[in-house]
């Protein structure tokens, strides 16, 4: 049986540097197509989409609601092709419904110890056409590691760097924050994969520089201090999204070979700058995650907002104007309130405004969001900004002997299929 994994391409953040990150779906789901299946994976953002008359069965891993479109393009044309189509991850179970008028089937939820069975299906003709764990989570013990040999790696590379490779040491997220749909997706419960297990796959990534993917590192202080002693000997390098504030905590990630952390920036407190601080002091660089257009913000707001910025000494920035995803807080509020504009899912790129600010006009946000990129670069842009930060990491790696010159190719230009 021979089976084609598809990534579609996504478009990205306007004013943003574009580059691509191995993608973390496809390999985590690789892992449980079982040995009998022949798979060929395509990642449209780095590689031409080929549509293989060939194969049995096509699969499309879906992570962002703006991928959509492309899926459901691609989608459609394998079925005029008679090819079947499966479709899951994160997108496809946040738009399960309308996912479903362009598959044969729908996965929704994490698929360990679960995918064989919809294979051994399809295989005798009992194909189903929704087969849902959403909320039935796999026991954890299951995650094993990641089939990153279906990657060409030769493709994840920007100006002569290897990007890094993405792994996550746990599932899940106590934390209930307004503009995100982890509670729906992966559930309230923090649940961390046995420490044992997160090292040996870390271990197994010949990258030394690793993205630590986990929705949150602040969720346990006992299961954060284990796991940051644990890979303190393998020397990686790594990022992560934001770590428990707390001295004990950071030091001892820095010692594991904390880079830097993506920090959510949203005032202009004195607890943010503390906490900017307190990384910064660790050695540990920041890269501020800023999101525009929540209903405490006006225009004078925002303006504030990037001046104090560009006094707390942030390595990097990232804005994006909030948006209202399915199964969100936000969404819940905002369509009670009548506020969603569009449903348009290729708007849902995080740069689009589509709902009615509280405070100001979409065309006043969309000109803030312009704004505020314009501004925290204007003296050193992102790529500059970035290079910095790689100089640090670089540095690190030869103080401890783990620097290794990367020769790499230049990712080819995607083609993409037109109606």
């Amino acid at each position: 049986m021979k089976m084609q994994l598809v990534y579609p391409y996504w478009p990205k953040l306007n004013r943003q540097t574009e580059f691509h990150l191995p993608p973390h779906g496809p390999v985590v789901f690789a892992a449980q197509v079982p040995g009998w299946v022949a798979l060929e994976f395509v990642d449209e953002n780095v590689d031409p989409m080929i549509f293989d008359e060939t194969v049995d069965l096509a699969a499309l891993s879906v992570m962002l609601t703006c991928q959509l479109p492309r899926a459901f393009e691609i989608a459609d044309q394998y079925r005029r092709m008679d090819i079947p189509v499966i479709m899951g991850g994160i997108a496809v179970s946040l738009h399960a419904d309308e996912a479903a008028g362009h598959a044969d089937a729908v996965f929704l939820g994490e698929a360990e110890g679960r995918f064989e069975s919809l294979l051994e299906d399809f295989r005798n003709g009992r194909l189903k056409r929704r087969y849902d764990y959403l909320h039935d989570p796999p026991d954890i013990r299951l995650v094993g590691p990641a089939r990153r040999e279906i990657l060409n790696r030769d493709r994840y590379v920007y100006r002569g760097v290897r990007m890094l490779d993405l792994v996550h040491a746990s599932r899940g997220c106590r934390f209930h924050c307004f503009p995100c749909c982890v509670g729906f997706l992966g559930g309230r419960k923090f649940r961390p994969r046995p420490i044992e297990t997160v090292i040996a796959e870390m271990a197994s990534i010949p990258n030394n520089r690793l993205f630590l993917v986990d929705n949150s590192l602040a969720q346990d202080r006992e299961w954060l201090m284990e796991l940051f002693s644990a890979m303190v000997p393998l020397k990686k390098k790594w990022v992560s999204h934001p770590i428990l504030n707390d001295d004990s905590v950071l030091e001892l990630a820095a010692r594991a070979g904390c880079w830097y952390v993506y920090q959510a920036v949203f005032d202009t407190s004195e607890v943010i700058r503390n906490r900017i601080k307190r990384l910064k002091d660790h050695g540990i660089g920041v890269e501020g995650t800023i999101l525009l257009g929540t209903d405490d913000q006006n225009e004078d707001a925002i303006y504030r907002l990037v001046d104090f910025l560009l006094e707390i000494d942030l390595d990097m920035a990232e804005f994006t104007i909030l948006t209202p995803f399915p199964h969100t807080p936000i969404r819940a509020k905002f369509q009670k309130q009548g506020r969603i504009l569009s449903d348009n899912w290729i708007e849902y790129t995080c740069d689009r405004v589509v709902f009615q600010p509280k405070n100001m006009s979409v065309e006043t946000l969309e000109r803030m969001y312009h704004y505020a990129w314009d501004t925290f670069y204007e003296n050193a842009s992102c790529q500059w900004k970035m290079g910095e930060l790689f100089q640090k990491v670089i540095r690190k790696e030869m103080a401890d002997g783990t620097y290794r010159r990367f020769e790499g190719k230049a990712p080819r230009k995607p083609r993409f299929f037109k109606k």
